[in-house]
């Protein structure tokens, strides 16, 4: 397993070492000892998997308070584009996003601290998208922004994806209301 450092504070790429004989590929996709020994922390308590057409942007989400979250994503089949926007106050990068594309041939994890708001979007069909959480998911702590919010300016590759009803009116990004 190699860990490699973004710009931003305590967001990191995990590349699993990856066994590929006659027969396919094995890995490791969590190991809480392998994890914790470069850093990573988390109790990771709820899994959560998504199944996505091409184009379908989910996001940006985060969840507050005691409900906080920290995940570890990857990608199971396919392809998406990853997000991570710092949302933490005191954090030298408060505003500003991280993106990666994982897919299920570089088989890339990404971990993102608690104080970030998450989104992806698909870039094939039928991708499954795959999430660790730390914490469980309470409807009346989520909070989010806008996908294309001006001021995060984020390239998604896309002009016109498709996103929830829920997804539309989620509002622009504000540090008065956006930060942990």
């Amino acid at each position: 397993m190699n860990i490699e450092k973004t710009f931003i504070k305590d967001l990191v790429i995990i590349s699993p070492s990856v066994f590929v004989d006659d027969r396919g590929t094995f890995f490791e996709s969590y190991n809480q000892q392998k994890f914790r020994e470069v850093g990573i922390n988390e109790n990771f308590i709820q899994d959560n998997q998504s199944v996505s057409k091409k184009g379908v942007l989910r996001g940006l989400h985060y969840q507050k308070g005691i409900y906080s979250q920290a995940k570890l994503v990857r990608v199971i089949k396919g392809c998406v584009l990853d997000v991570a926007v710092d949302l933490r106050k005191n954090s030298d990068t408060y505003g500003q996003h991280f993106s990666i594309e994982l897919n299920d041939k570089n088989n890339l994890m990404f971990f993102i601290p608690t104080g970030f708001a998450h989104g992806f979007i698909a870039l094939e069909d039928n991708t499954i998208f795959s999430y660790k959480c730390s914490a469980l998911y309470n409807k009346e702590s989520e909070g989010g922004i806008i996908w294309n919010d001006t001021t995060l300016n984020i390239d998604w590759k896309f002009l016109n994806p498709l996103v929830s009803d829920k997804d539309k009116i989620l509002p622009n990004f504000s540090p008065e209301l956006h930060k942990f």
